[in-house]
C-alpha cells in the first residue's frame, strides 16, 4: 500500500517509480523469494528510501504485487471480449492471454502473494467471470446443460495450472500461448477420448 493521501493520484514520475519497483520486485522474488527490499530497491534502479516511501514493509510491498497481478489477469481476461466476441473465440483468447500473464507474473500469482486480501478480492470477479463466459458456452450446448460450471471452472484452471507448474518445466514462452490455449480448450470441452465429427 502506497502512502498516498486518499483521493489523490500520483504524479507520473511517482506512477512510474511504483512501477519500475513492482516490475523489479517481480523479477527479483520470482528468482529469490526471500530477496530485501535493497535488492529490490537496486533491481529497480531507485534508492532504498524510495521503496519504503512507496510500500510501508516488504509485505506491503508483496501486497501490491499481488494486486497488480490480479489485474493483470482481470485485463487479460477481458482482453478476450468474454461478453461479445463468440464464447468458444472468447475463451480461446483468455486463455492465451492469461498464459502470457501467468509466465510473466509467475511470484506474483503464486502461494507467497496469494494472502493479500485485496488481490483475494480481485480473484474473486475472475472467477465470477470466468463462470459468466462458461455460462455462455454452455447455452450453446458445447458443455452439459446439467454440469456443474464451477466444477468446469475448477477443471479449466487446474488445467492452466498443469501448463505453468507441470513436472516437465518451465513456463511456456509467449510464442506458445495460443497453441497451449488451443491445447488447454480441447481438453476441457471435448475431454482426450478419441474425436468423433462435432
Amino acid at each position: 500500500m502506497t502512502h498516498t493521501p486518499p483521493g489523490r493520484p500520483l504524479r507520473a514520475d511517482a506512477e512510474r517509480s511504483i512501477r519500475a519497483i513492482l516490475a523489479a520486485a517481480e523479477r527479483v522474488l520470482a528468482a529469490t523469494p526471500g530477496a530485501s527490499m535493497e535488492q529490490i530497491a537496486e533491481a529497480a534502479g531507485v534508492t532504498r528510501t524510495t521503496v519504503h516511501r512507496r510500500f510501508a514493509n516488504r509485505q506491503a510491498l508483496i501486497d501490491a504485487l499481488a494486486a497488480e497481478a490480479a489485474a493483470k489477469l482481470a485485463e487479460a481476461i477481458e482482453d478476450g471480449h468474454p461478453d461479445t466476441a463468440p464464447p468458444l473465440v472468447a475463451l480461446h483468447r483468455a486463455t492465451a492471454n492469461v498464459l502470457r500473464v501467468k509466465a510473466a507474473w509467475g511470484f506474483a500469482l503464486g502461494p507467497v502473494a496469494a494472502r493479500s486480501e485485496r488481490a483475494a478480492r480481485m480473484h474473486d470477479e475472475i472467477a465470477r467471470r470466468c463462470l459468466e463466459l462458461l455460462g455462455r458456452i454452455r447455452e450453446q450446448g458445447v458443455i452439459a446443460a446439467d454440469a456443474d460450471l464451477e466444477w468446469v471452472r475448477r477443471v479449466y484452471y487446474a488445467l492452466i495450472g498443469e501448463v505453468m507448474h507441470g513436472t516437465a518445466a518451465a513456463p511456456p514462452a509467449d510464442t506458445e500461448a495460443d497453441a497451449l490455449a488451443a491445447r488447454i480448450v480441447d481438453t476441457l470441452l471435448y475431454g482426450v477420448g478419441p474425436r468423433t465429427t462435432r
